[in-house]
């Protein structure tokens, strides 16, 4: 089985478009890059990084500092997909910051987005 697009698929050319459909939505890119931190553990500096080397998605999430303990409180529904149920590991870290990117634009608080037990 080949593996999916979005795996092999530059983080850089995805991350613009998390920006726009927050900025459609009258949120920021700071709020936009909270959620990146959240999830990954990268810090401002080493998600400029991982953009401007161009890397993929599976090597954005392979080298991720530390991936937040909390993420499995994300549920719901992405491209018809409950996040929770997806096997793959890596597609489900990606539909997990989708989800995320999702709450945010449709206004959700950022404290509520950002989950804790």
């Amino acid at each position: 089985m080949s593996e999916h697009r979005i795996f092999t698929t530059s983080f850089a050319s995805v991350y613009p478009l998390y920006v726009k459909k927050a900025e459609r939505k009258n949120r920021t890119k700071e709020e936009v890059d909270t959620l990146i931190f959240w999830l990954t553990g990268y810090n401002e500096t080493t998600l400029e990084k991982q953009i401007q080397k161009e890397v993929d998605f599976k090597t954005f999430f392979d080298e991720a500092p530390k991936m937040n303990p909390h993420m499995d409180l994300i549920k719901g529904v992405v491209c018809g997909i409950r996040v929770e149920e997806i096997e793959d590991p890596l597609m489900q870290k990606i539909r997990y910051l989708d989800k995320l990117i999702d709450e945010l634009a449709k206004g959700k608080k950022l404290e509520k987005i950002l989950r804790s037990e």
